[in-house]
């Protein structure tokens, strides 16, 4: 029997290894951070097959999604292996934050809760941005651990704010009404 490059069967015990070589538990802080990342970063890959969304918006999501492999690869490095990731520049959160303006520029104005739902792309794009805002959480967990990149957090956060005008964009493009939250309905 031949052994397969997919199956190591080295983390059947419930360890993993990091960049660096340390084995760690699979549910330690540190992948429940990379581990809700590369997640986000799957539902983005759905996003993108969306219909309702402009190229423009799918290459940023192209882009988003390189950069969250690359901060999965940050999360996964030891602060002392040999090997480091280069950081996220400057430009990371500016392209997040360019797009953002761009999308609710065209969009109308609003002054009250919107309920994840309109059309399935909007509900879709909605879970992402819980995700994000989850991944957010995990990475602050891991944070006060060890030393995180508060660049990171900032990438996270814009993005779960892009996803959220995203989502209103969608419905918008697609002709459907968004849900707004009624107080005890």
């Amino acid at each position: 029997m031949t052994k397969s490059n997919v199956y190591t069967r080295t983390g059947d015990r419930g360890t993993t290894s990091l960049v660096g070589g340390t084995r760690v538990a699979k549910d330690s802080p540190r992948l429940e951070a990379y581990g809700t990342v590369d997640e986000l970063n799957s539902w983005l890959g759905l996003i993108a097959l969306s219909r309702n969304i402009d190229d423009q918006d799918r290459r940023l999501i192209g882009s988003v999604q390189n950069r969250l492999f690359d901060i999965g690869s940050m999360l996964a490095t030891e602060p002392d292996s040999k090997w480091q990731p280069q950081p996220l520049g400057p430009d990371a959160v500016a392209e997040i934050e360019l797009a953002i303006d761009r999308l609710d520029a065209a969009l109308p104005a609003h002054n009250r809760f919107i309920l994840p739902g309109g059309c399935e792309d909007a509900a879709r794009t909605h879970i992402a941005r819980c995700v994000a805002r989850r991944a957010e959480r995990r990475i602050i967990t891991l944070a006060d651990q060890t030393d995180v990149d508060p660049a990171i957090i900032s990438y996270i956060n814009r993005l779960s704010d892009y996803l959220f005008v995203l989502a209103r964009a969608i419905n918008h493009n697609f002709g459907s009404d968004e849900i707004f939250w009624e107080k005890n309905c």
